[in-house]
């Protein structure tokens, strides 16, 4: 895919996925009619599963696009010195482009939807968290490319998984966002983007953590021979 195409992919997967997480809450609470209690919340859960399903085939379908910065950023470490100046200076750069551009289309349309994931501790608390879930999840799906090279569908299925675990376990504390971008779109219409809070948190600690992740895989499996699906599948 031409590098036009991929910024193009990169910006749109990353306005559509500002979009998706608050379509699903409508859906579920507004034209489906459930109520903010346990059932509520285990229906969104497993629509939002879905969702995470649907933007994996997406991201397969663009041959390389992204809606998140760190799995771009953890397959460019692996890459030429080239790949990692467009990811860093052009992909990246889209990624959060797509994201301001779709929140500020979002408080447009939904005036009411709220303000997006918000630092609830302090920051070092908060920078730990963000910290141990990228790596986590980063760790995870570099490993499972690993394991299960060429299934499609298992990688995803457990990535989605180990995925909205990580999300719940963060939700109280940061958000358990794992997406410099996506969290980006929201701190810039709030006005707070260039906070000291927003660069560690969910800039530094995340970066911090997907090279450790990939550090570790590296140094636990080697270099992965399917070097396509060793992109994993963050938020």
């Amino acid at each position: 895919m031409g590098e036009i195409s991929l910024l193009i992919c990169d910006f749109a997967l990353t306005f559509m996925w500002v979009w998706s997480s608050v379509l699903v809450k409508i859906f579920v609470f507004y034209i489906l009619g459930f109520d903010h209690d346990v059932v509520g919340e285990i229906v969104i859960l497993c629509i939002y599963l879905i969702n995470l399903f649907l933007f994996a085939v997406l991201i397969k379908i663009s041959k390389g696009g992204n809606y998140n910065p760190l799995t771009l950023l953890s397959a460019a470490i692996s890459g030429g010195f080239s790949d990692f100046l467009f990811t860093v200076g052009a992909r990246i750069p889209a990624q959060v482009l797509g994201a301001i551009y779709g929140v500020k289309f979002l408080i447009i349309t939904f005036p009411a939807i709220g303000h997006g994931p918000k630092l609830n501790v302090d920051i070092h608390h908060g920078a730990l968290t963000e910290g141990f879930l990228t790596f986590m999840i980063v760790f995870i799906t570099l490993s499972l490319a690993r394991i299960i090279p060429g299934s499609f569908v298992r990688k995803t299925w457990i990535s989605s998984l180990s995925k909205l675990t990580l999300q719940i376990l963060g939700s109280d504390l940061t958000g358990g966002c794992m997406n410099p971008a996506s969290v980006m779109g929201w701190a810039y219409a709030r006005g707070d983007h260039i906070s000291k809070e927003h660069i560690f948190v969910y800039w530094l600690a995340p970066i911090e953590g997907t090279l450790l992740a990939v550090w570790v895989s590296g140094l636990l499996f080697g270099k992965s021979k399917e070097k396509a699906d060793t992109k994993p599948k963050t938020e």
